[in-house]
């Protein structure tokens, strides 16, 4: 396992997971219910931004690796997970949508390893609309954590609602188009 900023940085996402959910149930007396959603909300912003950064540097500074490729994308389902989880305990996302959201995360990334495993990993690669999903799902997670109404006109809750669901619908989508980008492949070995 090479050390190297990104592959830190990821690690540092990773250490970032418990610390979203345990500000949940630090004791009342710790931390106000608006002072939980902004910390939880806050520590899932930078670790979200480490996703991003991480990347990038591994980009600019030449420094990707087999294990940084693998590794990320793991943290990126953990932190989502963990988040959507904590949520759905908060009664502030239904059941339902997490289980969309978790369950194509797994079915997408067990189909990337199967199909890496036989050569054909590219053809499911990263698309455009994937990347539309995370954005939409990471802006949404972070707008359900806050929860809170920012002005007479934004209520991060409704907000983030409305997020989620797009979100989800997002993830079908992209969940049938890695499909239809697999089915050729799936084919040829019947």
């Amino acid at each position: 396992m090479p050390l190297n900023i990104p592959n830190l940085l990821t690690w540092f996402r990773i250490m970032m997971i418990p610390l979203i959910v345990a500000v949940f149930y630090f004791p009342p007396q710790w931390l106000s219910a608006h002072e939980v959603n902004l910390v939880a909300t806050l520590i899932f912003g930078i670790a979200a931004a480490t996703d991003w950064l991480d990347g990038y540097l591994a980009r600019m500074l030449n420094q990707t690796s087999a294990f940084g490729a693998f590794l990320d994308p793991v943290a990126d389902k953990l932190m989502v997970a963990a988040a959507l989880i904590v949520l759905v305990e908060m009664g502030r996302v239904g059941a339902v949508i997490a289980l969309v959201i978790i369950g194509r995360e797994i079915a997408i990334s067990a189909l990337r390893e199967w199909m890496a495993t036989i050569g054909a990993g590219k053809s499911v690669a990263v698309s455009f609309l994937g990347k539309v999903k995370t954005t939409a799902q990471m802006a949404a997670i972070l707008l359900l954590l806050y929860h809170e109404k920012v002005s007479q006109v934004f209520d991060a809750q409704v907000v983030g609602t409305w997020l989620i669901y797009v979100a989800a619908i997002l993830t079908l989508w992209s969940m049938g188009y890695y499909l239809k980008m697999a089915v050729p492949q799936v084919l040829k070995r019947v």
